[in-house]
């Protein structure tokens, strides 16, 4: 039978440090993960926990490379009718199973550099969780297999931030990574609803966490093959949409009461004065951004009022968008109604559908952004760290073909 994170105690603390390490089909990777640990770790108070979901051998190698470690090697290997959660489920149950006050979360394929796990617990000392981001300073995602992988992984990044202005996106560059450090305590596991590969977005959303970020580049995987497919796409989509119901829905039901005023002043226009349908549907929007103003300032955006912009500059950047996003619709309103014979009414509903969401990106990220939060400041305060010195991106070439420090006699990656 499953065991839910939510229920099972949680292991008093008898380590520091608590390295969680979630496995799928990763017996490659399992040996060499370890022993970079073990150097990296050396001296430390630490143990390494591996919470495997695999249908393959890989449990049975972390048994036998545990024998050889000079750190203690845990292993919690969940059957088939017990992987609840997925990936972020094994997160949450590696989490709840931690001896340590710390725990750091890393993928097991070696694309997450163990040689800053040190770093990433040191500078946990002082904030809930520390985050290892591909976009901040030195940081770098080009280990990402391809092109369309790099622009999914960016494109749910803005999402996630945008949808989270306050809990995420003022405080995290990169909440898709799944290599973090955070403090037990601060992580209150009855408030998870893990589901698919994104823990980290799901704590952020979550809980109110002082957080700190460090830049890491994400390396080519060391073994076996990427486990990401549409389906986990569909999983961040069914999260994000569990994660957010509650603005998002609050700013959907706005912008459809916007809607039906527009339309319905529209209409008005139309019948009553003989305007042409362009000018009409200009006036009609105008008024409707109005009123979507006044009832997303006490509906919708009422909890991010202490942020940096007095309500007459969210009004002018609400004005300037949602004129722009009119310039922008009024030659598909016209292709619609002289090319396709729409009926005008109805062709302005579907552009105003069509641009619901770039509206709320442009709305919860520019108009409400947050203050800068208390560890950015700390952060941009605190002396710099050359991460690719501590950790290189392995196997990459520098400038004129060189290999960067860090990759074997030059060798090329796995998957080179």
């Amino acid at each position: 039978m499953p065991t839910d994170h939510r229920t099972r105690p949680l292991e008093t603390p008898s380590v520091d440090t608590t390295v969680v390490v979630p496995t799928f089909n990763e017996r490659g990777n399992v040996a060499e993960l370890v022993r970079r640990l073990d150097e990296a770790l050396a001296g430390r108070d630490a143990e390494i926990l591996f919470v495997d979901d695999s249908n393959d051998d890989t449990a049975d190698v972390v048994r036998e490379v545990a024998r050889t470690s000079t750190l203690p090697v845990r292993l919690m290997h969940r059957e088939p009718d017990g992987r609840e959660g997925g990936l972020a489920g094994a997160v949450a149950a590696g989490i709840a199973a931690a001896r340590g006050d710390y725990v750091v979360v890393m993928d097991g394929d070696l694309q997450h550099p163990p040689e800053l796990v040190p770093l990433l617990r040191d500078n946990a000392a002082d904030v809930d969780m520390v985050v290892a981001s591909r976009y901040v300073g030195a940081g770098d995602s080009s280990g990402l297999s391809s092109s369309w992988r790099r622009a999914v992984s960016s494109g749910s990044t803005l999402l996630a931030r945008s949808c989270f202005p306050r809990r995420v996106g003022r405080v995290c560059t990169d909440p898709m990574t799944g290599f973090f450090a955070v403090r037990r305590e601060a992580v209150h596991l009855d408030r998870l609803r893990p589901r698919g590969f994104k823990i980290l977005l799901e704590i952020l959303a979550r809980h109110d966490l002082a957080v700190a970020e460090l830049p890491f580049a994400f390396g080519e995987r060391n073994d076996g093959e990427s486990k990401a497919s549409w389906r986990n796409g569909a999983q961040f989509l069914y999260q994000m949409a569990a994660l957010r119901m509650g603005r998002m829905a609050r700013f959907a039901a706005v912008g459809a009461l916007g809607t039906a005023v527009n339309l319905l002043l529209m209409w008005l226009l139309l019948r009553e004065t003989g305007l042409h349908y362009l000018p009409a549907a200009v006036i009609a929007t105008e008024v409707a951004i109005l009123h979507n103003f006044v009832l997303q300032e006490r509906f919708v955006f009422n909890d991010l009022h202490d942020n940096r912009h007095r309500w007459w500059t969210r009004l002018f950047h609400s004005m300037l968008y949602n004129n722009a996003d009119t310039l922008a619709r009024l030659p598909a309103l016209a292709f619609l109604v002289e090319v396709l014979a729409f009926p005008s009414v109805l062709a302005q509903g579907l552009t105003l559908a069509v641009a619901f969401l770039a509206r709320f990106f442009f709305v919860s990220t520019v108009v409400y952004r947050p203050r800068r939060s208390p560890a950015e400041a700390l952060a941009d305060a605190a002396p710099e760290v050359d991460v690719m010195e501590i950790a290189p991106l392995q196997g990459a070439s520098g400038p004129g073909g060189e290999s960067r420090p860090g990759s074997r006699d030059g060798a090329p990656g796995p998957d080179a």
